[in-house]
């Protein structure tokens, strides 16, 4: 007869853990690392300005700017038409979102962003309450508005930009999402930005160290300042060849618009 010997259980434990040491010394021979490592980060210029805080999601009640047909004067400024693709960065509670959406009609589609969660989530409550089925909520980050690529023919900003805290990574990461004819339309206050608002000088030269060119300017007493429209033109910069502006030199340039800018800035 042949005796089965039973390995009591704290040999077993001895030899898994044996094992387990074995594998250990195995995978640390230099033929596969432990920690796969994440590609470098891109670096970017820093912000030569202050940047603004988020106070509120609501730049001003809704009533009272469609009082002055805000909303209205700007997307027809922007040409914004049925059947379009419009992302709205930096939605808040969904004043243009909302219009936007009726804007473009069934045929067209919105994405209304933001960077924080309970924002994002209070506006994707207001979307599903409204039946709004042309419209996505999305969350993006401070640096990066995660849109698909190829995707927009407008991505409008109102009353934000003052607050983006890396404006250039933000519009290189932003350019893959236009379309061929997309524009980045942007109201925001001429005064500085710690005030909550932008020089236009200073953003166009912000848009210009990344690849775009300004298509219209127009004042917009009825948004509290003026509306800018840019187009990306050429190929992307290489984040270490983006020079950043400096505030000390910067010099304001008027940019005439076409005379039919306030109607169709794409001349489409």
């Amino acid at each position: 007869m042949i005796a089965i010997r039973r390995r009591s259980p704290q040999a077993t434990r001895t030899g898994w853990g044996c094992a387990l040491l074995v594998l250990a010394l195995a995978a640390c021979d230099g033929s596969k690392p432990l920690i796969k490592r994440e590609p470098d980060r891109p670096r970017f210029p820093a912000a030569d300005r202050p940047v603004a805080s988020v106070v509120s999601p609501r730049w001003s009640d809704e009533e009272s700017r469609d009082r002055v047909r805000e909303a209205e004067g700007v997307m027809d400024r922007a040409a914004i038409r049925p059947g379009m693709t419009v992302a709205d960065i930096g939605a808040g509670e969904g004043y243009y979102t909302i219009r936007l959406a009726e804007r473009v009609g069934v045929e067209g589609r919105v994405l209304a962003e933001d960077i924080f969660p309970q924002v994002r989530d209070t506006l994707a409550e207001r979307v599903a309450r409204q039946r709004l089925d042309n419209v996505s909520v999305k969350l993006g980050e401070a640096a990066d508005p995660k849109l698909p690529a190829n995707s927009f023919d407008r991505v409008l900003m109102v009353h934000m930009y003052h607050e983006i805290e890396q404006p250039y990574e933000f519009l290189w990461r932003l350019r893959p999402a236009l379309k061929p004819n997309g524009l980045v339309v942007v109201v925001d206050a001429d005064r500085p930005t710690r005030n909550h608002g932008t020089p236009p000088a200073l953003l166009e030269c912000e848009f210009r160290a990344v690849g775009y060119v300004p298509v219209s300017r127009t004042a917009m007493a009825s948004a509290g300042g003026y509306l800018a429209s840019f187009r990306a033109e050429g190929p992307r910069p290489e984040p270490g060849a983006i020079r950043g502006c400096r505030m000390a030199v910067q010099t304001p340039t008027a940019v005439p618009a076409a005379p039919h800018a306030a109607s169709d800035p794409a001349g489409a």
